[in-house]
């Protein structure tokens, strides 16, 4: 055998049903071994419970115990299913089916359906939104394209709880859930939904997992077959399970009891969807001899991840709250957690891209660190402040902030009142830029106050607030700004972000990190109102929110930051608090966790590595007025000041730049920004000393790229950058 057969990639099968047993810690072993009747595994986060139940199939089909074809294990998605399915075969455990709970009902579904029903199976909705906007229509109601996305969700919410549409606004009273409108439209659409998908003769996803149940429940010889042909059962994610996934589950199994659950009602995120912990909280109830074996060694993250992971859910309430699990690390001791309370938002993202920057100059790869925050929103400042700092990064679960369809209608519909400047009457009476804006915008969808829950329709609202905003901190920074002066702010910033995608740092909401992992993690906005949200209103859902961010820190293996900002925007009132989950934990916020495992930490403020020192005004080196946009502070001048720039020293080091970056592979931004060459055409720097001053221009890249910027500076040519960016 190769070298490389050897190797993580391609490691060597078990040579026997006992080697499948080791280097699993005694509680994973014992859950390998637990290969008949009900078991219910309480997995905490990192504390490999893929690596125990598939070495428990494994060692099963090893020993003899399990034929392959009679195991099913079911998961959430096609990626924790794929994962389970190459674990497997790496174990010598091929031919187990390993699948999602909607691909093995519409597997069993497509079969069975000539027998038990007759014909062709209707075809399959992959799409549903365009049959409830049929649906809506012909109720006469009006939906605009975000409320069609939370209608569209609530019918789904609706089925998976097997809540039929008579029952919906009953339901929705009952589960204080902020429907998207009035109930009972709600109601009316979900019920002509239903009747046009039986006229059109096509089934959604949803329709897969009923129609499977029915079957399952009216034709007990197909029943029989399906139960014949499985007989053990395992189910991942089990505190995810919805009423719908249960009740098949169930008809699974039969009056059997061979099966193996495995959860943790602590990162339970997704109720939602209709998913509840309450199918794992009462598993040892519905199954007296259940063997249950929780795993609590956590192999992810070091003793002081684990240390402030373990004290946010200590002060959790609700029933989830009194299964939680107490985590401990099975790592050595790393750094501890860092707290920076900020001035203002702007601030909280530079200074999270300046840390960001450090740590992946001490060898951090830029593609193990994430910055994870409440809502997709969040990400626009943060896109922006890496882009500065020339920090590489990819956005996850959403799309880019200027690519999200609401943000470029509005800049349409922006661009086209700049446009008609005077001859819009809607900007009729609307004095300044921000009025201007708003009234734009709100013919887009925007208002004065959020719509009430989550869903498109608040998405939709948070991206176009964050124009408005954008709008008020540019018209404070440029006093006279116009409409025009706007949208090519928009452009400008627009064509910043519209890099190649590549291997960097992760945007992504705490939603979207669930299952994931990076060595360093950012948990940014922890202020009230964000976390917890706004409209999380019941004990039930504040709770929901504390696991929300329990998820979040248990992401992260070495490095972990958590920071807040006490205002909006620079200058602003510092009225904003920090987190009420973090009272207890920060250090000066309570007893509990006031110091870290080893004693140290502490809260910074507005930099990293300790107390920003005291700063005047940044003043114009033109006409001496104070700066506050973070471009201008850049080329230390107003925007529209005149401008003394060496035009064809801008158009080398352009040239220069675009060479590094397809030497580098890596976007230009991540050399210098487009601002940053300006200032230094401006300022021609001579020394190491000149250039160091000009933002942007940091230590490791004045290593790397000042001596050939320095050279074009004098009139020569740039060589070859070393290294990576």
């Amino acid at each position: 055998m190769t070298a490389a057969t050897h190797s993580t990639l391609f490691p060597q099968v078990p040579e026997t049903a006992d080697a499948v047993l080791d280097g699993l810690d005694p509680e994973q072993r014992e859950v390998a071994l637990a290969l008949s009747g009900p078991v219910c595994v309480l997995a905490g986060a990192g504390t490999g419970k893929t690596r125990a139940i598939t070495h428990r199939i494994a060692y099963g089909v090893r020993a003899g115990i399990l034929q392959p074809a009679s195991v099913l294990a079911v998961t959430f998605t096609n990626r924790a299913a794929g994962e389970m399915r190459g674990r497997l075969r790496q174990l010598g455990a091929g031919g187990v089916q390993a699948r999602t709970f909607h691909s093995a009902a519409l597997r069993q579904l497509q079969f069975f359906w000539p027998k038990a029903v007759g014909g062709d199976m209707p075809r399959l909705l992959e799409r549903k939104i365009q049959l409830v906007a049929d649906a809506a229509a012909r109720c006469r109601i009006r939906l605009d394209r975000n409320e069609l996305r939370d209608v569209t969700s609530e019918i789904e919410w609706a089925k998976v709880t097997q809540t039929v549409p008579a029952d919906y606004p009953a339901a929705v009273a009952k589960s204080v859930r902020d429907a998207p409108r009035d109930p009972a439209e709600i109601s009316q659409i979900y019920a002509l939904y239903e009747q046009l998908k039986r006229d059109r003769s096509v089934i959604d996803f949803e329709d897969v997992l009923l129609l499977t149940v029915g079957i399952l429940q009216d034709r007990h010889d197909i029943a029989e077959q399906i139960r014949r042909q499985y007989q053990h059962f395992v189910v991942d994610e089990y505190q995810d399970v919805s009423p719908l996934q249960q009740r098949l589950l169930d008809l699974w199994l039969g009056d059997r009891d061979n099966l193996c659950v495995v959860g943790d009602a602590s990162q339970t995120i997704y109720s939602f969807t209709g998913a509840t912990p309450d199918h794992l909280l009462n598993f040892r109830n519905r199954h007296a001899n259940a063997t249950v074996v929780k795993l609590v060694r956590d192999y992810r993250s070091t003793p002081q991840v684990v240390h402030l992971a373990n004290g946010l859910l200590s002060q959790a309430r609700g029933r989830a709250a009194e299964h939680r699990l107490e985590l401990i690390s099975q790592r050595d001791p790393g750094p501890e957690p860092v707290y920076t309370e900020y001035a203002d938002e702007p601030a909280e993202a530079e200074g999270t891209a300046r840390r960001i920057r450090d740590l992946i100059a001490a060898r951090v790869p830029a593609g193990e660190i994430a910055v994870l925050y409440r809502i997709n929103a969040q990400s626009e400042v943060y896109e922006q402040a890496l882009a500065d700092a020339g920090v590489p990064y990819q956005l996850r679960g959403a799309e880019r902030f200027f690519e999200r369809q609401e943000v470029r209608e509005a800049g349409i519909a922006l661009r086209g009142a700049a446009r008609a400047g005077g001859n819009d009457s809607l900007l009729d009476d609307v004095e300044d830029l921000p009025a201007q804006v708003r009234a734009v915008l709100s013919t887009k969808g925007w208002t004065t106050k959020p719509p009430s829950g989550s869903g498109a329709v608040r998405d939709r609202w948070e991206s176009l607030a964050a124009l408005v905003r954008l709008a008020e901190d540019f018209a404070r920074a440029k006093s006279g700004a116009t409409l025009s002066d706007l949208v090519a702010e928009l452009d400008e910033r627009a064509a910043a972000q519209h890099a190649p995608t590549v291997q960097g740092v992760t945007l992504a909401s705490l939603h979207a990190a669930k299952g994931l992992e990076w060595d360093a993690v950012f948990l940014v906005g922890l202020t009230e109102g964000m976390m917890p949200i706004t409209y999380a209103k019941t004990d039930e859902q504040v709770e929901e929110e504390r696991r929300l961010l329990y998820v979040g820190v248990t992401r992260a293996r070495v490095h972990l930051s958590l920071s807040w900002a006490l205002s909006r925007a620079p200058g602003g009132r510092a009225s904003r608090c920090p987190s009420r989950f973090l009272k207890g934990l920060r250090p000066g916020s309570g007893s509990l966790g006031s110091v870290g495992v080893t004693g140290s930490g502490g809260i910074e403020r507005g930099i990293a590595g300790g107390r920003r020192k005291p700063r005047g005004p940044v003043l114009c080196r033109v006409c001496g007025a104070t700066l506050t946009e973070a471009g201008a502070m850049k080329l230390m001048r107003c925007e529209d000041c005149p401008s003394d720039m060496d035009e064809g020293l801008y158009e080398r080091l352009r040239d220069w730049r675009s060479e590094q970056a397809r030497e580098l592979a890596q976007p230009a931004y991540c050399v210098f920004t487009d601002k940053t060459l300006m200032a230094i055409a401006e300022r021609v720097p001579t020394t190491d000393g000149e250039l160091s001053s000009i933002a942007g221009v940091g230590i490791r890249k004045l290593d790397r790229f000042g001596a050939d910027v320095l050279a074009i500076c004098a009139g020569g040519e740039g060589g070859a950058g070393g290294g990576e960016v």
